[in-house]
């Protein structure tokens, strides 16, 4: 059977169901951004060396790293924080920190922002986006800690 015989049987509005989330659902305004729609991560609870390669980015404020579906950044006033790299928009996992608004978590998918405790700051698709979820630092030395 042809898609357009197929789509004849299911009638119009069965039709529009199905394709329309394809249509426009994930679509950007940049074609040059892909994320991957992935589990929100559970049971976080790492630790970054400070001093090495990996943690580079960490060195100023603003930079930021990615690691088991985790941001980690250090934020313009120079404190660890660690959010989901999974947006709670749509599960893409294009979350990053950028120095907008005093430093915010935003997601390069649909333009999603959030504040560093996680609060939305905008509506996506005009709803409001749901809480991003945040995770607890704790700094010992040149070790940090990223945990639940």
């Amino acid at each position: 059977m042809e898609r357009k015989q197929f789509l004849k049987t299911l009638g119009g509005g069965a039709a529009f169901a199905l394709i329309f989330p394809c249509l426009h659902g994930c679509s950007t305004d940049d074609p040059e951004i892909t994320g991957t729609i992935v589990e929100e991560p559970t049971g976080v609870d790492f630790t970054i060396d400070l001093t090495s390669s990996e943690a580079v980015n960490l060195a100023t404020n603003g930079g930021f790293i990615l690691k088991n579906l985790v941001v980690v950044a250090k934020n313009l006033q120079g404190e660890y924080v660690a959010a989901s790299q999974v947006c709670s928009h749509q599960a893409y996992d294009q979350v990053r920190f950028v120095d907008q608004k005093g430093g915010i978590f935003y997601c390069d998918v649909h333009g999603s922002q959030f504040e560093q405790n996680g609060t939305p700051l905008n509506q996506v698709d005009g709803n409001a986006a749901k809480t991003l979820k945040v995770y607890n630092v704790e700094l010992s030395a040149d070790m940090l800690r990223v945990f639940e």
